[in-house]
């Protein structure tokens, strides 16, 4: 009688091993030329280190870690005085700790030079492929860096803290930290991305405005990362009917605890590692950054820089459920071959790498753009155009697309894909926040027409490069009228097409740096699948590239571990 070891019942087969121990830029072909062609190759050392720093199995537990042990909230000590802590699992403080380390928070700001743009967004975009929460604290900390180097009496109290490239994770008052976050808080219930319903009120310590000390009366119903140092908010004064700026620190300039009750956590689908709260301000005190009545074009300039790195964190979970399902289908065997050598398989990978790469060529554009304007005003009317239109444009759609993206993405593995012990289910999970976060779809394709009309200099010097750009390929040309024609239509119905026209803004981009950038047949298969006649206008599904089209190809290029 054959023998059988107690529990034995088969031999564990074809199944993919864990992906590990690569280099996420070395492997990344478009990433690499990029970082290359738009000044920052002086960066090159420092990403390949981190690039193959976030692939060790260790490195790699720390994200399933810290969305597993999600944030707790103490609202009261044993003895029942009010404390508001926060407990993070210590793999949270890991991965801060690990941005931080690579001035990611900073580095265009604290570093500046040619290049130190790209170089932080193509780190940023490293980071994300493993971990999303542990990004939200930190691109508030960057964005707030311009906001803040306005007011210059309270930047030189802030900057040392501001640039450390240290973590500290202690809750302390910012004079005794070696390391500052701050974070921003905007919503309130009755009014959500309408910022203007807003009710909280800050009354005047002493004489008001700019510059002067407040005590703020109200709620924010969003406020993201409340272990912040510090926040960013918007309230209205007894003398402007506008709305005010204010920065609103974690501790009282007398060191006690700031008056920011935080109400309880937002119990949320995805982005679970990073605590995301409701608040209460019970006379909190805050300084009014800024002038009176003037918060919201204040502080959108932080929001200008936090949609940028929706866009670039939406990218990342494209590459990274790219590379998983590539290096899935490279190991699973069906049918009698590898699910990589299958055609239809190969045509579904080969799509979502045209997406993944067209996504990373973006937003490495808008990098170069935000780089060369020190604000949304500045900079020639082409690179405003890229900042100020292009960047909502682009938070809207690929942030949409990541959704579907992810799903294809799960399904490659199947089954495994679909519960949390890999990664998929978490990328999955991940993908609606950006959509949502900064700005819905409907208000980023609202603010896309706004900024058109707002600066029509810019938005024809945009056209008139894409122009000549799409010269070669009738397609494009075709789509670029197309467009020309919805925006000289009425006002009403510009306003009814405004995602149709964000939708063709950003792929018209997409299209228009492939050309530049790409092989000649990954350009020309982009533009047949998203421009030409009868595409792009109503969305597609993934694999559906034509069958003459080099689908193997696409997807070496996607991923050389």
């Amino acid at each position: 009688m054959e023998q059988h070891h107690f529990g034995q019942t088969h031999d564990v087969t074809n199944q993919a091993p864990p992906l590990a121990d690569y280099n996420l830029l070395s492997s990344d072909i478009a990433l690499s030329a990029a970082l290359e062609r738009d000044g920052a190759g002086w960066h090159r050392e420092a990403l390949l280190r981190h690039g193959a720093a976030l692939t060790t199995p260790d490195t790699l537990a720390l994200a399933e870690l810290a969305n597993r042990h999600t944030p707790e909230l103490f609202t009261h000590n044993p003895r029942g005085e009010r404390i508001d802590a926060l407990e993070f699992h210590p793999s949270w403080h890991t991965l801060l700790s690990l941005l931080r380390r690579e001035g990611l928070h900073a580095l265009p700001f604290s570093d500046p030079q040619r290049g130190a743009m790209v170089a932080r967004c193509a780190g940023y975009f490293l980071h994300a492929q493993l971990e999303s929460g542990s990004l939200c604290p930190l691109t508030m900390t960057f964005a707030s860096i311009p906001v803040l180097q306005r007011e210059p009496a309270l930047f030189d109290t802030l900057r040392d803290q501001l640039y450390s490239r240290e973590h500290d994770p202690r809750d302390v008052p910012l004079a005794r930290k070696t390391s500052a976050m701050i974070g921003m808080g905007m919503t309130e219930k009755q009014g959500g991305s309408d910022v203007r319903s807003n009710q909280t009120r800050a009354h005047a310590l002493g004489g008001g405005g700019r510059g002067a000390d407040y005590r703020l009366v109200g709620h924010k119903w969003f406020f993201s990362a409340p272990q912040c140092d510090a926040h960013l908010v918007l309230a209205r004064t007894g003398d402007h009917a506008g709305l005010s700026c204010f920065y609103v620190p974690r501790f009282a300039p007398d060191g006690s605890k700031n008056a920011v009750q935080i109400q309880r956590l937002k119990d949320k689908l995805g982005n679970r590692s990073n605590a995301s709260s409701e608040v209460e301000f019970l006379d909190a005190f805050g300084i009014m950054i800024g002038d009176e009545g003037r918060g919201v074009p204040t502080i959108i300039e932080m929001a200008n820089y936090t949609r940028l790195d929706c866009v670039i964190g939406s990218a990342a979970l494209m590459r990274a459920a790219l590379v998983q399902a590539i290096h899935h289908a490279r190991h699973r065997s069906a049918f009698g071959r590898q699910l990589a050598d299958q055609p239809l398989m190969r045509n579904v990978l080969a799509d979502l790498a045209l997406e993944s790469e067209a996504a990373t060529v973006l937003f490495m554009r808008l990098a170069r753009a935000f780089e060369a304007s020190a604000d949304a005003s500045s900079g020639s009317p082409a690179e405003r155009a890229w900042r100020r239109i292009v960047t909502p444009a682009a938070k809207y759609w690929v942030c949409k697309r990541t959704l579907e993206f992810t799903g294809e993405a799960m399904e490659v593995w199947g089954g495994n894909g679909y519960v949390e012990t890999g990664p998929m289910a978490r990328f999955y999970r991940e993908a609606p926040v950006n959509s949502i976060w900064e700005g819905s779809g409907n208000v980023m394709c609202l603010d896309v027409l706004r900024a058109m009309e707002r600066e029509p200099d810019a938005a024809q010097a945009l056209f008139a490069a894409w122009q000549a750009d799409a010269q070669a390929h009738p397609a494009l040309r075709a789509a670029l009228g197309n467009l020309a024609a919805t925006l000289n239509g009425p006002a009403e119905q510009r306003e009814a097409s405004a995602r149709r026209i964000a939708q063709q803004i950003v792929l018209i981009a997409q299209a228009t740096l492939l050309v530049e950038y790409a092989p000649a047949a990954v350009a020309d298969a982009f533009i047949a699948t998203r421009l030409a006649e009868g595409c792009g206008e109503s969305g597609r599904v993934y694999g559906t590239l034509p069958a003459t089209f080099d689908h193997a190809a696409t997807v070496e290029r996607a991923f050389r571990a």
